[in-house]
């Protein structure tokens, strides 16, 4: 059973929500809230496996509220509904910590399989779309060092060489099919070498790596593959 919160400023919105996802045999609200500040107090209370996260809410926004909740070190993942595709606040809350990324009209299949996604770890938006929305608000992710040359962090240094080339293909959006195939490894091989390399620079998810790739100028928009 996977435990959401829901947050949004509008009622109707989250009562919606709630009819969908009790409907549903493997989710369960244990909660709601109208702003950020109830949010952060109700995440850290309940602990829930998912929180659905709006961004423009009166009061402290989904992208504080998420910042506070990933910083209080609890096991919730969140997954950010935006009114628009490439809403300017979605690049903020990636950065914050969110776990992903999708439209208030996705159709309900696509807002279960995402919060299944979430709860098991996983970025909801899939490498390609990540690329895409990276490149779309990179002059807002930083340029990296100096001169276009990577940036030092002491994360890197414990990569082995191996799992540099993996960090690299997942910055540049690639699937780990495609990963496997450009690296002649086995899917399975490739899902191991991005678990630890996720694990070793201390990312939440594929969207969490690719920032990490980009905010240390290791790949820029448009690099070919």
């Amino acid at each position: 059973m996977i435990t959401v919160l829901i947050v949004d400023d509008q009622p109707l919105q989250r009562f919606g929500f709630r009819i969908l996802l009790e409907s549903n045999p493997d989710t369960e609200v244990i909660g709601e809230a109208g702003n950020g500040t109830e949010a952060v107090r109700q995440a850290v209370a309940l602990r829930p496996d998912v929180v659905l996260m709006d961004v423009r809410m009166p009061g402290m926004d989904g992208i504080e509220a998420t910042r506070r909740i990933i910083a209080d070190g609890g096991r919730s993942h969140i997954l950010i509904l935006t009114t628009f595709d490439l809403d300017e606040y979605v690049h903020a809350a990636l950065r914050a910590g969110a776990s992903g990324f999708l439209l208030k009209d996705a159709y309900p299949e696509e807002l279960l399989a995402g919060i299944r996604a979430v709860a098991a770890g996983d970025a909801v938006i899939a490498p390609a779309l990540t690329r895409r929305l990276l490149d779309t608000f990179a002059d807002r992710f930083g340029d990296g060092s100096a001169g276009g040359r990577p940036a030092t962090d002491p994360r890197l240094g414990t990569l082995t060489d191996r799992e540099r080339e993996i960090l690299l293909a997942i910055g540049r959006g690639w699937t780990n099919r495609e990963i496997a195939e450009r690296l002649v490894l086995s899917e399975s091989t490739v899902k191991t070498h991005v678990g630890r390399v996720l694990a070793k620079i201390g990312a939440r998810d594929r969207v969490q790596a690719v920032i990490f790739a980009y905010d240390l100028g290791l790949t820029r928009p448009h690099q070919p593959g």
